[in-house]
């Protein structure tokens, strides 16, 4: 073959097109050396496992001459020796033992590449914990050495002047001592020359750790090289700020020259840290990392890390498992106790990897790490107080517990006990300085890196410090929404995340209580977040939702931008542009611009109406035939369908008598039925098909007949711009929903279920509309918000309430000529108006006396009326009319009329009437 004809493809990296030196096997990407030095540091790729290309292809290094025996080549490698030996050293006095009994001492005598193996994984962590870790940290703490030489030199340059001043009192002493004291003191202060000293160790520290990587990276060249190196290990270095003591002579009297100087303060300290608020920060709000789902649990009402891909979850009943982020069983406990409908932390893991549990004995067990043996930690010995939740502390080594005791029916008081390492009651958090109880019953417990007791109690967010005393108690941000906290965790900025089951959110508050932000808002795919688990190492946040199996992974903490360079910002590439351009060229930049054909001029609706100062009463009437009004859809402009949570299902006018009755509609259903443009209704049976009932109401047939009984339908809409059948869907097993598309021919086209993470957009649709702009709007029951996606299934936006973060209860839903979004909220007994984009405009209603508790919304396009239907046995239906036309549209004809009279002439009547229209884009 000839080499000049032979095509090479040469490996570049993949986020700067530089020369590739590693691979990383969890994106999987190519990475230059600096590219490879950000992404072990970025907390979104910190866990990657990034080797060289050589161990990508699993090169075995070259064989090497034995420096004994140099006609010989290493074959084996002797362990208690820690050297490779040729066939030849087998004779050497530290090897002696014939060849032939080299098969009974293989525990001692390996393989080279056996070998090199073993000691490549060993030490895997090491480097990675190096790379990620220790080379990130280690350079920070040389900034703040430079500034404490800066500031010896400053700050013992006044004191040095006070001294001075001073001494005037012992001059007699200071003169005659004066080349005594200036020698030893100001020597033995001489901190400057110890900062320097402690830069120059850091920075040799820190060369010796690159240079121990190096030989990691280099090894596949050389394995001898990598299993002579790692038998020295590796210099650790302390950074501790010395002082000194003061050196007098017996001539002075140290007590009174000390008190004379006691502006001098020395205080010892330990090794130099950097705190986390140096290193880390908030990022703009939670970023998706990953989702799995979980079986062999029915919910996960409580997370428990043991490593960054490795957790205990369990549900509200006996089920306690360890899983991966495949979420496939690893391990299960048999006799943990069973959970609450509202959760409760009944698990911890500790520093040894051990999970310690409450059984269904109320005793708290411990299980070893290799899962093989469950000791009793704790023994229940009160009957009278059950533990509800567990924390095992990383700065103590000790055990939270939270228990709380019946006293009545209706009452009952909580307390927390602190637990040594041996299993000793040392400490009872359990009423405030004034005497009174502090919990009621706790659900979740954990603590603060300030040594803060958090605890999750029935309606507020109980925090002590480490001693017992009361420091504050979080009810809820200052929307004033009642709280109900569930799940709840710590991170490394100290701030205090919370799972609120009212409203369905994560909340975010500060170490002393002040409310910062809505983490999540009833986020896709959990809806219901009702469990935290916080992992130190990567920062990432373990949410897990409480009526389906869901866990999201999410990240909200990131590095300081200042720290680690950035690949995007070290290798951003500029467009250049040559001067000549040619023909094809300039079409081609040209591409953008689209020309549409347009059919005829229309007017926007923007234009034609506008919005009243209020909605104003029209009209109301009481329906026979129903007991109340779950969904509204109109006919005419004095002809509407109605339907009760029962089987009643019938078309009424303005007078409210029935005019026709629907004998097999389906029951339970709210958005149960809909008109097309036949004025035929579409509606669910008790069989779950999907109906149309004809105009004259003589003929019934199947239009889509439900063929997966996992799926039943919950709430349909014809779409007037497409004549298409929109469906909300519902499955009971995995309590989701989605939604589904069918042309006018009863055939499926689309299904929109869930968002561009792969996260299930609806919990359980229940009525369903769609906008002018083609946006397709469903009211999401056990969610409690508004979805809204385009019309292509892209998940637009979700309106959780007003404000932000509020509690939510969607009911009937619509939308108007000015695509407005309307929707009855149960909880406020408002009917609420947002826009196309979610911004919330007004309560367009609120409860009056006609209106009663609004359920039902249905909107003539005809007449712009919109009509409310009432619910709990309330069998009402009220008008109102809140839009108007423009005042302006006369003066606007005039001027379209002078306009005509313009083009009046042949040539712009053929120009007019001839010339398409085209769209610009």
């Amino acid at each position: 073959m000839d080499p000049a004809s032979t095509t090479y493809r040469v490996h570049q990296c993949s986020k700067c097109q530089g020369d590739t030196e590693y691979f990383c096997e969890s994106c999987p990407c190519d990475l230059c050396q600096k590219c490879k030095e950000n992404h072990v540091k970025n907390l979104k790729t910190i866990d990657h496992n990034v080797v060289s290309h050589h161990e990508k292809f699993n090169d075995i290094p070259k064989q090497e001459l034995c420096l004994r025996h140099p006609s010989h080549v290493y074959i084996k490698y002797c362990e208690p020796c820690q050297v490779p030996v040729c066939d030849s050293c087998f004779g050497h006095k530290s090897h002696r033992f014939p060849v032939y009994l080299f098969r009974q001492n293989k525990s001692k005598i390996l393989s080279l590449q056996g070998a090199y193996k073993t000691k490549r994984q060993q030490h895997r962590g090491t480097i990675h914990t190096i790379r990620s870790e220790a080379l990130f940290y280690r350079p920070v703490l040389l900034p703040g050495i430079t500034d404490d030489i800066k500031t010896c030199r400053k700050e013992f340059s006044r004191y040095q002047s006070e001294m001075l001043t001073k001494a005037q009192t012992l001059k007699h002493l200071i003169n005659k001592l004066r080349k005594d004291f200036m020698k030893n003191v100001f020597c033995d202060f001489d901190f400057k020359h110890r900062c320097l000293k402690q830069k120059i160790e850091a920075n040799r520290h820190i060369v010796s750790l690159q240079r121990y990587v190096h030989m990691y990276e280099q090894s596949t060249f050389s394995a001898l090289q990598f299993l002579s190196s790692i038998k020295t290990a590796l210099h650790q270095i302390h950074l501790t700020l010395h002082t000194s003591q003061l050196s007098m002579t017996e001539s002075l009297n140290k007590e009174d020259v000390m008190e004379s100087l006691s502006a001098i303060q020395i205080t010892e300290r330990g090794n130099r840290r950097v705190g986390n608020q140096c290193l880390l920060k908030l990022t703009s709000g939670a970023e998706f990392h990953q989702s799995l789902t979980l079986t062999g649990v029915d919910g996960c009402y409580h997370i428990s890390c043991v490593t960054s891909d490795r957790v205990w979850v369990n549900d509200d009943e006996n089920n306690l498992m360890l899983t991966d982020t495949t979420g496939v069983p690893l391990h299960r406990v048999e006799d943990p106790c069973r959970g609450d409908i509202f959760g409760n932390g009944l698990h911890t893991v500790n520093s040894e990897s051990e999970l310690i549990y409450i059984d269904r004995n109320d005793n708290i067990n411990k299980l070893s790490k290799d899962m093989k043996t469950t000791t009793t930690f704790i023994e229940r010995t009160d009957s009278t107080w059950l533990p509800r939740c567990v924390y095992w502390s990383p700065s103590t080594g000790d055990l939270l517990v939270g228990m709380y005791r019946e006293i009545t029916e209706y009452t009952e008081t909580g307390k927390v006990t602190r637990y040594n390492q041996s299993g000793q009651l040392t400490q009872t958090i359990q009423n405030h300085n004034t005497g009174l109880g502090l919990y009621r019953q706790p659900r979740y417990i954990t603590e603060n890196n300030n040594g803060d007791v958090v605890v999750s109690d029935r309606r507020a967010v109980v925090v002590t410090e480490r001693g017992g005393r009361h420091r504050f108690s979080y009810t809820g941000p200052p929307s004033g929404s009642r709280l109900q906290p569930c799940g709840i965790c710590t991170d490394a900025l100290s701030h205090i995340l919370m799972c609120d089951f009212g409203t369905h959110t994560v909340q975010m508050i500060d170490v002393d209580g002040q409310f910062l932000s809505h983490l999540l808002i009833r986020p896709s795919g959990i809806f219901l977040p009702c469990s935290l688990g916080y992992d130190v190492n990567t920062h990432r946040l373990w949410v897990g939702s409480q009526y389906n199996k869901t866990v999201v992974i999410y990240r909200y903490i990131t590095r300081q931008d200042a720290l680690t360079d950035t690949a995007d910002k070290l290798h951003t590439s500029q467009l250049s542009m040559t001067e000549s351009l040619n023909k094809e060229d300039v079409m081609e930049s040209l591409s953008a611009i689209q020309i549409t054909e347009r059919g005829n001029r229309r007017v926007g609706n923007q234009c034609l109406l506008k919005l009243t100062s209020g909605a104003e009463f029209h009209q109301s009437l009481t329906l026979t035939g129903v007991g109340s009004c779950y969904h509204i859809s109109c006919v005419t402009s004095d002809r509407v369908w109605v339907s009760d949570y029962r089987n009643n299902l019938i078309l009424t006018d303005t007078t409210g008598v029935p005019l026709h009755r629907v004998e097999d509609s389906r029951s339970g259903l709210y958005g149960l039925h809909t008109v097309n443009s036949e004025s035929e209704l579409i509606y669910i049976d008790r069989n779950d098909n999907i109906n149309k009932l004809s105009k004259d109401m003589k003929t019934t047939t199947t239009f889509i007949e439900t063929t997966d009984s996992t799926w039943r339908p919950q709430c349909v809409y014809w779409s007037p711009s497409t004549g298409d059948i929109l469906v909300g869907m519902y499955n009971d097993d995995t309590k989701t929903g989605k939604v589904t598309r069918y042309n006018q021919n009863g055939q499926l086209t689309q299904t929109i279920q869930n968002d561009n993470t792969d996260l299930g957009l609806y919990c359980r649709p229940i009525y369903i509309t769609e906008n002018n702009n083609g946006d397709v709007v469903v009211s999401d029951y056990w969610s409690s918000t508004v979805v809204v996606t385009e019309r292509g299934g892209r998940h637009r936006f979700s309106y959780t309430g007003h404000p932000s973060g509020s509690v939510l209860d969607p009911h009937g839903i619509c939308t108007d000529a000015l695509s407005h979004i309307l929707v009855c909220d149960d909880r406020t007994n408002t009917v609420q108006m947002i826009d196309k984009d979610g911004q919330f405009l007004s309560h367009l209603l609120t409860k009056s006396q006609e209106m009663g508790e609004p359920c039902s919304l249905s909107y003539d396009v005809n007449t712009h009326h919109l009509w409310v239907g009432s619910r709990y046995y309330n069998n009402k239906v009220c008008v109102y009319s809140y839009i108007d036309t423009q005042d302006a549209l006369t003066d606007e004809e005039t001027h379209s009329s002078g306009m005509e009279a313009m083009f009046s002439s042949s040539d712009g009547e053929a120009m007019l009437s001839s010339t398409p229209a085209i769209e610009w884009r």
